[in-house]
């Protein structure tokens, strides 16, 4: 009667043990490709802020003029898009021509009037998507451009805040992710599963952890 008592609570807990075993896999591997994304993202970004710092070194008064000549916003993106793909190694033959829907981290998919739409994308020679927007703004205290990055290329997730981040670029040349300025607040409540996660970009650089 022992033994069989014995057999029933060896059986309960091996169940017990291999339905955690089961809860916590999926929680680690998800843990881990998000510290992959965020890890790529990292390395991103101090790649971009060095580009950005060498071109305005040797940024020239005929790029300053032909930015201020351009009277449209697909104009200065054009600009812009022929500034960087030198030292991001992208071609007009890299264009994406695949169907790419982003979304939000709260679900939400980037609608076309949204200011984190960006029509065009490019993919790089290590997978990455890159997509430049023109966002006007000529003081040198507001963002003139924003640069986005999906670290997955064109794998799923394709959310901001997961695998999607982006930089602001000022007309004075400087570089910011998105979401430096923002108070901790602010942040937090975007870099969630209820925020649109834009925000991610910045708060994930200072220490913030995924998904907080």
């Amino acid at each position: 009667m022992k033994k069989r008592f014995w057999r029933i609570e060896y059986s309960l807990t091996l169940i017990v043990i291999f339905a955690i075993a089961l809860m916590l896999v999926p929680t680690q591997f998800i843990t881990s490709k998000e510290a992959s994304y965020i890890s790529k993202w990292n390395d991103t970004y101090h790649k971009v802020e060095y580009i950005f710092s060498a071109m305005h070194a040797q940024e020239d008064s005929e790029v300053v003029k032909s930015f201020k000549r351009a009277k449209t916003n697909e104009a200065r993106e054009s600009l812009m898009r022929n500034l960087v793909k030198p030292h991001l190694r992208i071609s007009e033959d890299d264009a994406i021509t695949k169907k790419y829907a982003p979304h939000y981290m709260n679900g939400n998919k980037v609608a076309k009037n949204d200011k984190y739409h960006i029509e065009k994308f490019y993919l790089t020679r290590n997978d990455k998507l890159i997509g430049i927007k023109d966002i006007k703004n000529n003081d040198i205290f507001h963002p003139a451009f924003i640069m986005a990055f999906d670290v997955n290329g064109l794998k799923a997730p394709n959310t901001w805040g997961k695998d999607i981040f982006g930089v602001n670029i000022f007309i004075d040349g400087r570089v910011a992710p998105i979401g430096a300025g923002w108070d901790i607040d602010e942040l937090k409540r975007d870099c969630s599963e209820t925020g649109t996660g834009v925000s991610c970009s910045y708060y994930y650089r200072i220490g913030g952890e995924f998904n907080e």
